[in-house]
């Protein structure tokens, strides 16, 4: 029964595509992911029905040009990325509107577990929140896994598998942590537990404490914490504490890992603010590698 409870962590993956080499690239991070959790797949198209010109409207009515933008949709969804993503074997669905929104529908509606989907470097890192990937980080309910190189760098072979999940020790901790404990289970991979401590002195070189020799009151109670928390999640996963500001302890923590991903954790429910805060943006922003947020 508890093996059956593991192999049903991600069961079902929703790609979302726009024909984009980005989405090309990350293809064979998404292949991956079915191939480790052993997991369906389903690709997913949005139509933007407002993407006609002025000239369009004046020579033809809105509801022959919207649905022949379906029909054109409908005829590239169905070749593309045939040979990674065999037609009779992934379903395609096709929708329309506002990309983000119909995404994040889509994977509630279909009870998907899992979104895989590249950002696109350009718009992405300049944080542009009106951005597909952002506003699905923000709408979406299940976890979602970004890749803003996936063009450049090819997701690793499937015998590395290391898991870093990093974590501020806040009310969202336990869950968070929980979630990268059974995703290392399932996998079969090794998991790094990373915490930065915020160091007081402006432009302090970012320091990494491997040896567990912690000096500082402050990393000794992240220490404290960390150690409850694991034995919450019954998680004995080694711990890395980065010192200096947050944001670059973390990202250099993550440059010496080597690590397949980065879990971190966003809101569990949207609010007033959103899920995402300005940290978790510019990490999965400026990660060396693909970011799972939770």
């Amino acid at each position: 029964m508890l093996l059956k409870a593991y192999m049903a962590f991600i069961a079902k993956i929703l790609f979302p595509v726009d024909f984009s080499p980005s989405c090309v690239a990350m293809a064979g991070y998404v292949k991956r992911a079915t191939t480790l959790f052993g997991a369906s797949v389903s690709l997913v198209h949005v139509v933007d029905l407002y993407s006609h010109n002025g000239l369009e409207l004046y020579l033809r009515p809105i509801s022959e040009i919207s649905e022949e933008h379906l029909d054109i949709g409908r005829e590239r969804l169905d070749s593309f990325l045939l040979e990674e993503f065999p037609i009779t074997e992934v379903p395609r669905i096709l929708t329309s509107g506002d990309a983000a929104t119909e995404i994040a529908q889509v994977a509630r509606d279909g009870e998907f577990d899992l979104i895989m989907m590249p950002t696109h470097a350009g718009r992405f890192r300049q944080m542009l929140l009106g951005s597909t990937a952002a506003k699905v980080l923000n709408d979406a309910d299940c976890p979602v896994l970004t890749a803003r190189h996936a063009e450049t760098v090819p997701p690793r072979p499937l015998e590395h598998r290391k898991v870093l999940c990093a974590i501020g020790l806040s009310s969202n901790s336990e869950r968070v942590l929980r979630f990268a404990s059974r995703l290392a289970q399932v996998e079969h991979g090794k998991l790094t537990i990373m915490h930065a401590v915020q160091s007081g002195e402006p432009g302090l070189r970012v320091g990494l404490d491997l040896e567990v020799q912690f000096k500082s009151v402050e990393e000794r109670e992240a220490l404290r914490r960390i150690a409850d928390l694991q034995r919450t999640v019954g998680s004995e996963a080694p711990v890395r504490i980065a010192t200096g500001s947050v944001k670059d302890a973390l990202l250099e923590a993550a440059r010496q890992s080597e690590a397949d991903a980065l879990i971190i954790g966003r809101s569990p429910s949207p609010g007033a603010h959103g899920r995402m805060r300005d940290l978790t943006y510019a990490i999965t922003r400026d990660s060396p590698f693909p970011v799972l947020s939770v």
